[in-house]
């Protein structure tokens, strides 16, 4: 769980969520689910925190529905498709949620 400081000291991440959020045209749904997540678990060091806020966004288009690729997504966060295949299931199960098991 993620206090009111959090969402505070992360805003700028939580900006750059939305504005990825915007370019994949993610529901109000997703959008809170990303969030939610990556605030869960907001690494400590900066440099890890763009791979958090796309494997958050990934796996919140799956939860929510409005799946959207790694590819594009990646795209739209500027991170590698492999960082998002490495990070988004341990979001998942760190949040109780069991990932697809496609």
């Amino acid at each position: 769980m993620y206090s009111a400081r959090d969402r505070v000291e992360n805003e700028e991440w939580l900006a750059e969520l939305q504005q990825a959020a915007d370019t994949l045209e993610l529901d109000a749904e997703a959008r809170s689910v990303a969030e939610d997540l990556f605030l869960s678990s907001v690494p400590e060091q900066d440099r890890s925190k763009r791979a958090v806020v796309a494997a958050s966004l990934y796996a919140a288009s799956l939860v929510a529905g409005d799946g959207r690729t790694q590819t594009a997504v990646a795209d739209a966060a500027g991170v590698s498709r492999l960082t998002i295949q490495n990070r988004w299931k341990e979001l998942l199960e760190g949040a109780g949620l069991e990932p697809p098991g496609w």
